[in-house]
């Protein structure tokens, strides 16, 4: 389909601020050390006490840091003007990172890669980051325990670019009961094996229909917009995992609008695998997030 990429243009408004916050997460030797994650609150968050926010976190790509999205393209000039215009809901954005053992340069003999990197975030998502970051700011979690964060999983979305996307997915499979708004952006479900989307299509489709059979979750209890690009090198292992899913209508109904359906999928005419070209999908669906 035809998109025009997003450009830096003049947010003629209030904007938004971005903050850094600092966590314990733990590493694969049980050691314990401080990590980061870039949070963008929205003009007006400070005046507006009463106010409860939306969350959403962005996972940056393979070999990014929680700077990637924030460096490579105008993400915030878009959320700013999302907002000024009015065409997002209250939310915040969390910009989060990988790598149990510290995102530095000499650290980076020890990290875990690929699919098992995403594998252990999942843990440190929910035990480290979720609770380090919807304890200190005003989202619909009255409290942070499983209980707070499945009550509020429908103002609570999780994205991601290329890795991220993969990340993106493995959320659904692990963390389906905290979350109901997936936005995965060039990167298929890496669950069965990496590129799994292309090499295991049925049985990735069916394992995450199986995920929300089993969390006891219905099609309007979840909701999926996944973008990419037509010269994108993921757009052939994230293509044949949708396919697979269309045919599963009983969990994934496919639709070019969530009030009819909760799976959207668009490839853009000409995008590359790229942060400035991928932030255009950000403009595009994270508006459409948050109003079932």
């Amino acid at each position: 389909m035809k998109m025009e990429q997003t450009r830096y243009q003049d947010a003629r408004g209030p904007r938004g601020r971005i903050e850094r916050i600092a966590y314990q997460a733990t590493n694969v030797k049980g050691e314990t050390f401080e990590k980061h994650a870039n949070v963008y609150l929205p003009a007006g968050y400070d005046g507006a006490p009463e106010q409860r926010y939306n969350i959403f976190y962005l996972m940056h790509g393979g070999g990014g840091n929680e700077d990637a999205w924030l460096d490579s393209c105008p993400v915030k000039n878009v959320l700013d003007r999302l907002n000024i215009e009015g065409r997002l809901e209250p939310t915040i954005v969390v910009f989060p990172t990988y790598y149990t053992e510290g995102n530095t340069p000499e650290n980076a003999d020890f990290r875990i890669a690929g699919r098992e990197e995403i594998r252990v975030f999942q843990a440190e998502l929910m035990q480290n980051l979720v609770p380090a970051v919807e304890s200190r700011y005003r989202t619909w979690a009255r409290s942070v325990d499983a209980a707070g964060l499945r009550a509020s999983r429908m103002h609570r979305g999780f994205g991601g670019f290329s890795m991220g996307g993969g990340n993106t997915w493995m959320t659904f499979t692990h963390n389906l009961a905290s979350f109901g708004w997936f936005m995965p952006l060039s990167g298929d479900c890496w669950e069965l094996e990496t590129m799994g989307g292309r090499t295991k299509s049925a049985e990735t489709a069916a394992l995450l229909g199986q995920t929300a059979i089993d969390g006891g979750f219905g099609p309007r209890d979840y909701f999926i917009y996944a973008l990419t690009g037509s010269e994108d090198i993921a757009v052939g292992n994230l293509t044949p995992q949708i396919e697979a899913m269309k045919a599963l209508p009983e969990q994934f109904q496919a639709t070019d609008d969530f009030a009819t359906g909760n799976l959207r999928y668009e490839v853009a005419d000409g995008f590359p695998h790229a942060y400035e070209h991928v932030v255009t999908y950000v403009e595009r669906a994270l508006p459409t997030f948050f109003r079932a």
